[in-house]
């Protein structure tokens, strides 16, 4: 049976195609439906990118759901500077036919994570959907299998503030209440996605594709890869968020340990900063295995392999 999930999205073009990703995978994965909320770009605009994925996929049985616009506690920081002023610059794909469902993203999931004991959730931006959800309906907590989210640092410092990657440092406080809620955690953290560096031959190899899905996927990194480029000297960029979905259906790709992790919501120098106990200093109890390896080799061979089964 297909493994029913949930994700949680900011689009963003890594988020892109990690719902590609997802929609690509019917037999292991059940999409039960796709919320947005505010992140990379404000919510209007996530929540268009996320019905563009959706029918660029040619999936519009699945329903999107707008969530939060705005963090639980602190203004909104978006990152056009980053993906552009539409948050997927380069997909080229035309605006969406469809319109999001009626339900509120947060409504949504208490709703199905009641109704589906043993869904996962999928977390792409920040927490704000998921921990408002969880301040409203804290025994949700005990229906969810596992979250499976991209955020946090820890060798790799942060890419938002030095101690602070982008997603948890837009909305700490959220990201506290589901570190803090005891559902089996799966980090995906900068350490992990910098090792996942997209190349020319790489993005050749979408477009080599031959189709829609191909040549979006390819015009929006050779865009978001323009980005870490300049800043950091790399020949590519890490492609981030679609590390959660690929452990969903190839967890030997990634290797890690069970750690305790903690979100810095006090200090302004270290917020949003993901405290990880990597090498057991402490006595507190594990929450969250962290991710820290990846055969990235087999990363992209997936992403291409199954990229080309959409349109």
């Amino acid at each position: 049976m297909p493994r029913p999930i949930i994700i949680d999205t900011d689009p963003g073009q890594d988020d892109a195609v990690a719902l590609l990703l997802a929609l690509a995978a019917p037999e292991e994965l059940d999409v039960r439906g796709i919320t947005t909320v505010a992140g990379n770009v404000p919510l209007e605009l996530t929540t268009r990118n996320a019905l563009m994925m959706v029918e660029l996929a040619g999936r519009p049985d699945i329903a999107v759901y707008a969530g939060c616009d705005r963090p639980m506690v602190r203004d909104l920081i978006t990152a056009e500077y980053v993906h552009g002023k539409t948050g997927i610059d380069g997909a080229d794909t035309p605006p969406p036919r469809t319109t999001p469902a009626d339900q509120h993203a947060v409504e949504f999931i208490i709703e199905t994570c009641r109704a589906t004991p043993g869904i996962t959730l999928c977390t792409l931006g920040p927490l704000t959907n998921m921990g408002t959800a969880l301040e409203q309906a804290p025994d949700i907590a005990g229906t969810i299998a596992q979250l499976v989210l991209m955020g946090g640092g820890f060798f790799e410092g942060g890419n938002t503030t030095p101690a602070a990657e982008f997603n948890i440092y837009v909305d700490p406080q959220a990201a506290a209440l589901v570190f803090g809620s005891g559902i089996d955690l799966v980090m995906m953290p900068l350490d992990v996605t910098h090792r996942a560096l997209t190349s020319d031959a790489r993005v050749d190899a979408f477009r080599d594709l031959g189709t829609a899905s191909g040549a979006a996927v390819a015009g929006m990194l050779e865009f978001f890869e323009r980005y870490d480029m300049e800043r950091y000297g790399t020949e590519g960029a890490p492609l981030h968020d679609p590390t959660v979905i690929a452990y969903l259906l190839e967890p030997g790709i990634f290797d890690g340990r069970r750690c305790r992790v903690d979100i810095e919501t006090a200090s302004e120098l270290t917020m949003g900063m993901t405290v990880v106990d990597w090498w057991g200093l402490t006595t507190d109890e594990p929450n969250c295995f962290v991710v820290h390896q990846i055969d990235d080799e087999r990363f992209f061979a997936l992403l291409t392999e199954r990229i080309g089964l959409l349109p």
